[in-house]
C-alpha cells in the first residue's frame, strides 16, 4: 500500500494526516511533507498517525528527526496516535513504547485536542 499525507491548517497549526504504511520507502514523503511546512513558515506540525497501520524503524527515524527540526526552528511537533486498535494507530503508539522513544513526543487523542493549547498531551 501507498503512503498519503493531506495536509490541512487548523488555527496556527499545519495538521499532517498520514495514511498507510510508515517505512522504508514511505518516510521520505513524510520527512518531505515536515520539511515543506518548516519552509512556508509554519513552524506547528501536528502528525496524524491514526491512519498508519504499520511502522518501521524508518519511519520512527522520520518522527525523530521531525521533532528534532522543530526543535530546531523553535516549533511545536504534537503527534495523534489514537489507543484503539491497530486502524486507529495502537501500531504506531506500541513500536515507539518498545523502543523506548514514546515519551519524546507529546501525544495526543484527536486533532481537537493537539491544535487547542489548552490540552494537555496523553502520558506514556
Amino acid at each position: 500500500m501507498t503512503l498519503k499525507v493531506y495536509e490541512t491548517e487548523q488555527d496556527a497549526w499545519t495538521v499532517l494526516r498520514i495514511h498507510g504504511e510508515l517505512d522504508l520507502v514511505s518516510s521520505p514523503v513524510v520527512r518531505q511533507s515536515v520539511h515543506g511546512a518548516v519552509a512556508a513558515g509554519r513552524h506547528d506540525v501536528v502528525l496524524d498517525l491514526s491512519g498508519v497501520f504499520f511502522c518501521d524503524s524508518s519511519g520512527v527515524n522520520v518522527l525523530i528527526a521531525a521533532r528534532r527540526l522543530m526543535k530546531s526552528c523553535g516549533g511545536r511537533l504534537r503527534l495523534i496516535l489514537p489507543a484503539r486498535g491497530a486502524v486507529d494507530g495502537s501500531h504506531v503508539n506500541k513500536v515507539l513504547g518498545a523502543l523506548g522513544v514514546r515519551r519524546l513526543f507529546d501525544v495526543y487523542p484527536d486533532a481537537g485536542a493537539a491544535t487547542d493549547d489548552e490540552s494537555r498531551p496523553l502520558t506514556a
